[in-house]
Parts: structure tokens; sequence; C-alpha cells
């Protein structure tokens, strides 16, 4: 697996709306955030755009993006929000300058498409980390957006979180990989699906029905994702919905369904996903994941 180079002081960062359309004072201020670590910071025009509920057109995001991908001035990419869009223009990137000149691509949500799909395809890690979505007045301080600037730095951000009642003891090493459960359920069956055999993957997601995240697992244990695992990282599953006759089940439930009958460690409640407890982890880097009456995530290399 490639590892880009880590940040150095006043290396830049872009900025840039791939999905979902964001307020330009979101970024601005993310970046203000960016800048007292130390790191000149670049923000794109798709930043405080919209069209519809995106940030801009297809062509449009895709050219920044692919222009930010492409400049070498350019260290790191900070998505600005997820919320859809990045499959619509993921086929349409050319990836083969970032393969000569590797970069951090950092965010989570619909940017998991980006994450799963670099990593499988290009052999390159990626950030699953809090976008400037998530660095606010109220959280620029704390330890999660702190990760950020750790892992961006090269910093090891190792994990130590209580335990959970439907954990899985054990240990597993691998390499980590997954995001937004919505997103790997799409790409499941295309040519973005990593091969997920002695690997730890995560899974969170926002908003679902709790039938689509039974429908989500079911689907993703058919074809294979959840056989040979070294862990499982389940992340957080809030504002959950129901039709009007409730499932049955909780969201922690259903996943516990699906993956009762393996052996690998599980960890519920991880610190990851739709919250602001939200740590950045490298996807394709190779992780310790040790499940007891605590749980230790601890990245093995870098």
């Amino acid at each position: 697996m490639l590892i880009p180079p880590y940040l150095k002081p006043g290396d830049t960062i872009g900025i840039t709306c791939p999905a979902s359309k964001m307020s330009r004072s979101v970024a601005e201020f993310a970046g203000g955030v960016l800048k007292s670590w130390g790191f000149r910071v670049v923000i794109g025009k798709t930043a405080g755009t919209n069209f519809h509920n995106f940030s801009a057109p297809d062509k449009i995001r895709l050219q920044e993006l692919q222009q930010m991908l492409d400049d070498d001035t350019i260290r790191a990419v900070l998505f600005g929000r997820g919320g859809y869009g990045v499959l619509r223009i993921l086929d349409q990137l050319d990836f083969s300058h970032l393969v000569e000149y590797p970069k951090w691509l950092c965010g989570y949500s619909d940017i998991t498409a980006l994450h799963v799909h670099v990593n499988k395809c290009l052999d390159m890690a990626t950030l699953h980390a809090v976008m400037c979505s998530g660095i606010t007045a109220d959280t620029y301080h704390d330890e999660y957006v702190n990760s950020l600037r750790m892992a961006l730095t090269g910093q090891k951000v190792n994990c130590l979180v209580p335990g959970h009642p439907y954990n899985r003891p054990g240990k597993g090493e691998g390499e980590l990989t997954g995001g937004n459960l919505s997103l790997l359920s799409n790409l499941s069956g295309s040519i973005s699906q990593p091969d997920t055999r002695g690997k730890i993957l995560i899974i969170e997601d926002t908003g679902e029905y709790r039938y689509n995240i039974d429908r989500m697992m079911l689907g993703l244990k058919r074809a294979g994702w959840l056989d040979h695992l070294q862990g499982l990282l389940v992340g957080s599953f809030n504002e959950s919905k129901e039709t009007i006759e409730p499932f049955g089940q909780t969201e922690y439930e259903i996943i516990w369904d699906k993956v009762k009958e393996y052996d690998y460690p599980v960890a519920f409640g991880f610190p990851v996903g739709h919250q602001k407890e939200n740590y950045a982890l490298k996807s394709g880097v190779t992780y310790m994941l040790d499940v007891n009456s605590q749980v230790t995530l601890e990245e093995k290399s870098a």
C-alpha cells in the first residue's frame, strides 16, 4: 500500500465539495483552523455554490477535484462535506497523476466511495476523517479534530475506547477498509469493491431505515464482505428511521445478527461516523485491534 507523504508546516491543503452543497463560511472557518496548524489553504469555488442538492453540476465538481488531484502544490485534499455525488463523477476521474504524486484524501460519508476505490484500484492509503462540516467553533479544539492534524503530519492516532455489551472479544491485525454502509452497499459488485479478506472493516451510517440496514448487511454478507475479516468496527448508526410497523431490532441488533456466526473481534460503538466523536483513521494502513473490557485500535505501519 502506497502511503502519501505526510505534511510539513507551509504545505497546502485544498478544500473542495465533490458531493452535496455547503456554506462558504463553513469552509472558511475550517480553513482558518488548518492555517492555525501551520498550513496554507486553497478553497475551491464549489465551497459555497449550489446546484439543486449538489454543490455544483457534475462537470464542475469533477473539474475542481481533478485540478486538485493534479496540482503538485496541493499536498492534501480535505473535502467540505459528504451527502451525495461522488459516485456520479468517480469513473471520470483520472488518477494517473495522483499515482505519480500521491496526496492524502480526507473525509468520510459519501467520500467512502473515493476511499474504497483509491485503496483498491490504486493501492494507495487515504484518510477517513472529519471534514470541513465537522470543524466548527464547538469542535475545532477537540481530540477528534486534532486527530486529523496528527494523521496528516504522520503521528499515529491510537484509540482506546470503552467496551460495549455486544462486543466480541479477540485480537486481529490487518489493513483498515470500509466506511459508510450505504456506500459500501452501492460499491458491492463493482470494480471498486475491496477484497476484505484479512482486513478490519469499518461500517457506519446515518438516517437509514432499520429494514434497509438489515438489507444492506445481508447484501454484504451474501457478497462475502463479512466472511474472513480480522475485525469489525461498528461506528455510529444515528437518526435511524422506522416504517409504520417497527422493524423489531435496533441497528446494533441487526448487525450482530449478521456477524454472530463468525469468530473475529467486533467492536460496537466505535467513535467513527456521523457524530462529533469521529477519529481520523488511515484507510489502507495496517492496524491491530484488541477487543476486551476496553477496545484498542493501534496503528502498526504508516
